[in-house]
């Protein structure tokens, strides 16, 4: 849940425990800069390669071979590079494009030239002001494009400033200072402040000392202060803790326990030093390397033969102009954002009947993260990370691995962001997108010889999948929206990478007493605790069914007693129909035991029998948050008090945490917005829907995490006239290619 800067750090031997000489710092100095110098370079690497094309037309011993690395295929390899873009000489093509590298220069070059910014403040957030939804919404194909406009969030001697850059113009056309209570996103320059200062500290360096840690083997983390309490106003804090990776490249199941270092980021002081754990052992670091090439022995199973789904033919998407999908009979924007990570915009379906290409959402995307753990430990009680407003969903995904994190025929997108000087970088392969058959059925029916008729008909279900895992520091999260051709949309979110745990001196679980009460989680390793925790993941869905007069409807599933009399059954369901009329009737908490369906309707778009048309929510596996509603925490994550939200369209209401998330009392939040129980019934309305987990950990999770996931679906109702698919082509053995093993030598 921490924004990560590895530090292998920068000493290669140790120091002197009464301090420093002024050529050690000038050392240390060089080091760090060096290695933020390599990092970013890192960061910035492109794949050139083109990728190749496996042609599963030819006979079976083409597919495979013996050696599993398809070795008769000279260039098979290429597929697994994806192919490189030139974002140079990118142009936008769509009101919604985000901003290119040109633009971005040229918005640093009117900031730069702008009178109240001529000390160069710390650009945190640069991202296209995306037009009025009205311009939008008319815009067609080949009408020239909207005014460009930038959105930059700048922090300037401690004060956030809010401006908006026209680029047609070439000026700052607005600029004000928020007074709320929170700060921008977090900076790679902040994040490299913060350590600088905790390892230039005296008395630091000394507890690492006599914690027995070398600093060669030293990995540093930054995880984020959250707000708790007028002493932690008024200054932009950070916390600083520390780990050993020796022998590992799983530092973070060696924690040195107890040890925290709270730095003024702007100041660059260290305002506190918590160290209370000297008596704790570091975990040792055998069985935590989880590289497959590293492992000695081998798994204990029957080994998988290699599986992939081939398309000689190609993919049957399409990406237009860079971000326009079209896939069977869907089309959708889709962009990689600094906060969010990935956007979806004007997804649209296409009329089964009609063919007319009709709305479905306007905007959608994860909102915020919310991840609270429960230690209240002094080390562990602030854990409670904003991971979108903190540190940013896009900023913090890396390239996805091709062949395992997304199939072959995979498309790849780049995210293109400014770092805090306002320059502009590409964060290569961010995006993925891929049609997904995983021997699904769209639909079937089977009729028995005994009714007359023998009939067997089925469908393949195939879906399209857009992809992103953002790594925020220990955790991967991974984000699918998968689109099928029924007209239903998944939003799936995968749990993995690795356990942030805490140390303790108990290797077992018989070491612990039995009236013992502050293990705060279960023992995964020796000395090893994985605590309890939370993962809350809040979506803004701007819904638009057939446009944007739409209503939020409620269906409850009521009991009802028969008469005496009536009938043998004594108690049937019922479905009742509530319109929200205001923000208030909105808010759900989801119940087991009082079943709901959640409908957005077009009260003016009509089905033939008079329904109206619309899409419903259906939950999966959810949680809800236990914290108490007065929680510092929770007040800041008061978002996910209920699992829906309906709020009126308020371009300016898109960050369930609010705007600026960092240290903020949650004065800024989705939760006050709905208090002000705007009227919502026929109007431009967005829903927002939480998924939850509740994760206590296990000795599974170690050392790195098997992926858990949920979701939910945005499924039509009353939509279509009637099953969309339903002619849909079944699959022919004549059309399929042929694969299998290549023959033995």
């Amino acid at each position: 849940m921490i924004f990560i800067l590895f530090t292998s750090i920068f000493l290669q031997r140790e120091r002197e425990r009464e301090g420093e000489t002024m050529e050690s710092t000038s050392y240390l100095r060089f080091s760090f800069i060096l290695f933020i110098i390599l990092f970013l370079l890192a960061l910035s690497w492109y794949p050139l390669s083109k990728p190749g094309l496996l042609d599963c037309s030819q006979p079976v011993s083409w597919c495979t071979s013996k050696n599993r690395i398809y070795a008769k295929l000279g260039s098979i390899l290429e597929t697994q590079v994806p192919e490189s873009k030139n974002h140079l000489v990118e142009t936008p093509h769509h009101p919604l494009d985000p901003l290119t590298i040109q633009e971005i220069n040229k918005v640093r070059a009117i900031i730069s030239s702008y009178a109240p910014f001529s000390s160069s403040p710390a650009i945190h957030y640069v991202s296209l002001e995306e037009p009025e939804k009205s311009w939008v919404l008319s815009w067609k194909k080949g009408d020239p494009l909207p005014p460009r406009k930038a959105t930059v969030i700048a922090l300037l001697n401690g004060q956030s400033h809010l401006l908006l850059v026209d680029l047609d113009l070439g000026r700052v056309s607005s600029h004000a200072i928020d007074e709320g209570s929170g700060y921008p996103i977090l900076s790679m320059d902040d994040i490299s402040v913060a350590l600088q200062v905790a390892m230039s500290n005296a008395d630091f360096n000394k507890s690492i000392i006599a914690r027995g840690v070398e600093f060669s083997d030293l990995a540093c983390i930054t995880p984020s202060a959250g707000w708790y309490g007028p002493n932690e106003e008024g200054r932009r804090v950070i916390r600083v803790q520390c780990f050993s990776s020796q022998g590992t490249p799983n530092f973070y199941m060696r924690p040195i326990e107890g040890l925290t270092v709270t730095v003024d980021i702007d100041r660059k002081e260290v305002v506190k030093i918590s160290d209370k754990g000297r008596g704790i052992p570091v975990p040792k670091g055998e069985n935590t390397d989880y590289r497959y090439s590293t492992q000695e022995k081998p798994l204990e199973m029957e080994p998988l033969n290699p599986i992939s789904i081939e398309q000689p033919k190609g993919p049957s998407f399409k990406i237009e102009d860079g971000h326009m999908v079209k896939w069977a009979n869907w089309a959708f924007h889709l962009k990689a954002d600094h906060r969010a990570g990935m956007v979806i915009s004007r997804a649209m379906v296409r009329d089964s009947e009609t063919g007319e290409l009709r709305s479905v959402m306007y905007k959608g995307f994860s909102s915020e993260l919310f991840v609270p753990y429960m230690d209240p430990d002094e080390s562990w009680y602030f854990k409670t990370y904003m991971d979108a407003g903190e540190f940013g969903m896009g900023v913090t995904a890396m390239s996805l691995v091709p062949l395992n994190d997304c199939p072959r025929y995979s498309y790849y997108m780049d995210g293109v962001f400014v770092d805090s000087n306002g320059k502009p970088y590409v964060q290569p392969n961010m995006i993925c997108v891929f049609e997904r058959y995983a021997g699904d059925i769209g639909w079937r029916h089977s009729e028995t010889p005994f009714t007359g008729s023998e009939t067997r008909e089925a469908r393949p279900k195939v879906t399209l999948v857009a992809r992103m895992a953002a790594s925020v520091g220990n955790y991967d999260y991974i984000f699918d929206w998968e689109f099928q051709t029924d007209g239903l949309i998944r939003v799936k979110v995968g749990l993995s990478g690795m356990l942030m745990v805490k140390g303790t001196p108990y290797q077992n679980v018989y070491q612990v007493p039995q009236d013992q009460n502050d293990m705060t989680g279960s023992l995964v390793s020796e000395n090893v605790i994985g605590v309890v925790h939370d993962h809350f993941i809040t979506f803004h869905l701007d819904m638009d069914i057939d446009g944007s007069n739409n209503s939020f409807v409620e269906v409850n599933l009521v009991k009802e007693e028969t008469l005496p009399g009536e009938s043998p059954r004594k108690s049937y369901l019922k479905a009742k129909r509530n319109v929200a009329k205001t923000e208030n009737d909105a808010r759900i908490k989801l119940k087991l035991y009082d079943p709901s369906e959640f409908h957005v309707v077009n009260p003016s778009r009509r089905s033939r029998l008079g329904n109206p048309a619309g899409y419903k929510v259906v939950p999966a596996g959810n949680a809800a948050s236990l914290l108490d509603l007065h929680d510092p925490p929770q007040l800041r994550g008061a978002f996910t008090n209920n699992q829906i939200w309906v709020t009126p369209y308020n371009k300016t209401e898109q960050w369930a945490g609010g705007l600026l998330a960092y240290q903020s009392k949650g004065e800024d939040t989705l939760a006050v917005w709905s208090e002000r129980n705007r009227p919502i019934e026929n109007k431009d309305i967005v829903l927002w829907y939480t998924l939850g987990f509740h994760h206590i950990p296990c000795q599974e999770d170690f050392p790195v995490m098997p992926t858990v996931s949920s979701s939910f679906d945005l499924k039509p109702v009353n939509f279509f006239e009637s099953n969309p698919i339903l002619r849909a082509m079944p699959n022919f053995e004549k059309d399929l290619p042929v694969c299998g093993s290549a023959a033995s030598s």
